[in-house]
């Protein structure tokens, strides 16, 4: 198997091509969890697996708590299937909270304080209640607990990561907090060995070809954990060695016809983009910079058959969403005019929020 081949079967597994899902919950699932900073961006990661998509659509779905935009796996906002949530939650503390201890250190904050705070959180939202930051700041102030916005973000992410609160409703284009106990389902719980199990099985379907370091990245999980889970699925995958790697995917892989061109405008941090360890497949080394910065910033891309050739970005013009791209190099026009539908989609997608 070569780059370009490669490249198809991706561009298949992560929902990119043809495929029957309808809802953002559905593509949210078949991902597993999906990295979703700066929101109102983030959801064209879903809406651009979804034709005739729109944010609202999106927002709709994190509204009725179907999919869940919280801290999980990595130390960074990802989408999530409600009934996924407890599962993960478990995989990732043991290694979630020694960041955050870390970042408690730097701030010079009391732990053991920001645990007593944590309570208070847990009673502001009791009863169904979607909270800002900001609201929660001002009701934590009411009971003589003044934070600056440092303190408060990090009382937060000590709250969501001991799984008390997830964000909640939208209130326009203000995220809320609210409790995970009355917003997501209750799930049977499953052992430890299962959920690598899961986690594993749901990365290598809907990312593979993938590598071993590859879902070590995108799971956060440590290189024995990994193997472990690997080796329990390893039967239903198959392997492959490609440009020097071992690659695992599906073993009943079905993947469309590659003769016409896939052209794509994807979101920033978009899986097809961050969640592999290596990406020299999908992009030159001389361009990586302008995409990819050192500190972890991942820009919206255009990307053409699986490979990144350049960047977009979005405005406003006349209250009306305007997308302007710059290509790496000077491209031929009928490869400029390949991106005008996916120019014209994601407009509408912005337009009806």
């Amino acid at each position: 198997m070569n780059s370009s081949e490669l490249l198809t079967i991706r561009l298949h597994n992560q929902l990119l091509t043809t495929h029957e899902m309808k809802s953002p919950h559905e593509i949210v699932s078949w991902m597993g969890a999906m990295q979703a900073q700066a929101l109102e961006m983030a959801k064209w990661a879903i809406g651009s697996r979804l034709p005739d998509s729109s944010a609202t659509a999106i927002t709709d779905a994190l509204n009725r708590g179907e999919v869940i935009r919280t801290h999980i796996l990595r130390p960074t906002w990802h989408f999530v299937a409600a009934e996924d949530l407890r599962w993960m939650y478990a995989l990732s503390y043991p290694r979630l909270k020694p960041v955050y201890r870390s970042y408690a250190k730097m701030l010079g904050a009391d732990e053991s304080l920001l645990y007593r705070y944590i309570p208070l959180i847990e009673e502001f939202l009791t009863g169904g209640k979607h909270l800002s930051k900001q609201e929660i700041g001002e009701a934590l102030a009411e009971r003589g607990v003044t934070l600056d916005d440092n303190h408060l973000k990090l009382l937060l992410s000590f709250a969501e990561l001991e799984g008390v609160i997830v964000n909640g409703e939208l209130e326009g284009s203000r995220q809320t907090f609210t409790l995970l106990g009355e917003w997501a389902p209750r799930t049977m719980e499953i052992s430890r060995e299962e959920a690598l199990e899961r986690l594993a099985r749901r990365y290598f379907t809907s990312h593979g070809p993938a590598t071993l370091q590859d879902f070590a990245w995108w799971s956060n999980l440590t290189m024995t954990d990994c193997r472990q889970a690997l080796a329990m699925i390893g039967s239903d995958f198959m392997r492959e060695t490609i440009n020097g790697r071992e690659c695992w995917m599906p073993d009943n892989l079905r993947t469309p016809p590659s003769d016409l061109p896939s052209a794509l405008l994807l979101a920033p941090f978009d899986e097809f983009v961050v969640s592999y360890k290596d990406r020299f497949e999908m992009i030159d080394a001389e361009h990586y910079s302008k995409v990819m910065t050192k500190n972890g910033i991942f820009s919206p891309t255009i990307m053409l058959n699986g490979r990144i050739i350049g960047s977009w970005k979005k405005s406003m013009k006349k209250n009306a969403p305007q997308i302007t791209l710059t290509f790496f190099e000077k491209m031929p026009k009928r490869i400029v005019s390949l991106f005008q539908p996916e120019i014209e989609r994601l407009e509408k997608f912005y337009a009806q929020e």
